[in-house]
């Protein structure tokens, strides 16, 4: 006689859905039907306004836990309406938000990239009752989120999320100030930590530290995977093995991950930081930044680059960019033009295809 396809209570695993894979094997995330409703009861519904007067355009892929909860569980839970789209289509949500028919629009940083790239050219382009919009899955670069609230005149909230705490860990507020380039606040109910990872004690104000979590999100464990499961939970605390930092305020932003760290003859050095100032360079359209072995200096950064239709990247202007805004250590040893930067669904750089590249 086979199990029964749900679960006997809301506090038992229910689903299992697997982490993006952006450094190595994907594993099973199992979640529960509570830890995720709870998201919707703590974040979507009280931060966000989500109800049953909203109607949501939805682009993102269902089978990642940012959309399960919210343009899945969140839309029933809350009596709101929904259009999925099969896929993410720039031209094609344009013309969907110009209907006027939205007003809620979820989706992942380089989304709303192509949705501000396509329509730059108009200067007068409204999204009628389009109230809000919300990023998750990938760090939102400050710039972005900055232009895109002016040229389309509608809120752009970030927050963090992952597929093991159920979502959403953070979200910015559309009531109150914010940060841009900051993930906002921890959702009512989380407790949330920053601290150093070979000690395991609370960093200070303003310094860089693993990002741990605990809460009613945090998932059981891995799908039969008990070492990996024991690895990331510890004590009640769930290690993300992202690095963040927070301000005197409290607003939390994420730096990077602590295995996708380059150290260069010692020194530390973020990706996501140099990408942000990379990304304000006019004729760049997306860009990544990995490691790259190196003889004496152990590991330099690498940079990948994606030019604007139309534009040409001159390398050594690039460069000179980053080296006004970065510690000279910090500055890629090499860069390199690609047509796309690999990501996943949600929008994180798949780097190991980049790395992939090198060694090829």
């Amino acid at each position: 006689k086979s199990l029964p396809r749900d679960p006997a209570a809301m506090h038992d695993p229910a689903f299992i859905l697997y982490t993006s894979g952006t450094t190595g094997r994907a594993k099973g995330v199992l979640l529960t039907v509570h830890g995720m409703l709870w998201v919707v009861a703590a974040c979507w519904a009280p931060i966000l306004g989500l109800g049953e007067r909203d109607t949501v355009l939805s682009p993102l892929p269902l089978s990642h836990s940012y959309a399960l909860n919210l343009s899945v569980l969140g839309i029933l839970a809350t009596g709101a309406s929904e259009f999925i789209m099969e896929r993410f289509s720039t031209n094609e949500a344009v013309r969907l938000l110009k209907t006027g028919e939205f007003t809620y629009t979820p989706g992942v940083p380089t989304m709303f990239h192509y949705l501000l790239q396509a329509t730059l050219s108009e200067t007068n382009i409204s999204f009628p009752n389009l109230r809000v919009c919300c990023s998750a899955g990938a760090i939102m670069p400050a710039t972005l989120n900055r232009e895109f609230e002016k040229h389309f005149s509608v809120p752009l909230l970030d927050g963090y999320g992952i597929t093991e705490t159920s979502t959403m860990v953070t979200m910015n507020w559309p009531t109150g100030g914010r940060v841009f380039g900051s993930c906002g606040f921890p959702v009512p109910g989380l407790a949330v930590r920053i601290i150093d990872p070979a000690s395991g004690r609370d960093v200070h104000i303003g310094q860089e530290g693993e990002l741990i979590v605990r809460g009613p999100n945090v998932m059981p464990g891995y799908h039969n995977k008990p070492e990996e499961t024991g690895k990331a939970l510890r004590n009640g605390w769930y290690h993300t093995g992202d690095l963040a930092k927070s301000d005197e305020n409290g607003f939390l932003t994420i730096t990077g991950r602590l295995n996708e760290l380059i150290i260069r003859g010692g020194q530390n050095i973020a990706p996501a930081e140099i990408e942000e100032v990379v990304n304000t360079f006019e004729a760049v359209l997306d860009c990544a930044v990995v490691s790259a072995p190196h003889e004496h200096l152990g590991e330099v950064p690498v940079l990948f680059v994606v030019p604007r239709v139309g534009q040409t990247v001159d390398i050594e202007t690039l460069l000179g960019h980053c080296r006004a805004q970065l510690s000279a250590y910090k500055v890629p040893q090499t860069v390199r033009l690609i047509k796309e930067i690999p990501r996943t669904g949600s929008g994180k750089i798949i780097r190991y295809k980049l790395r992939e590249q090198l060694d090829g």
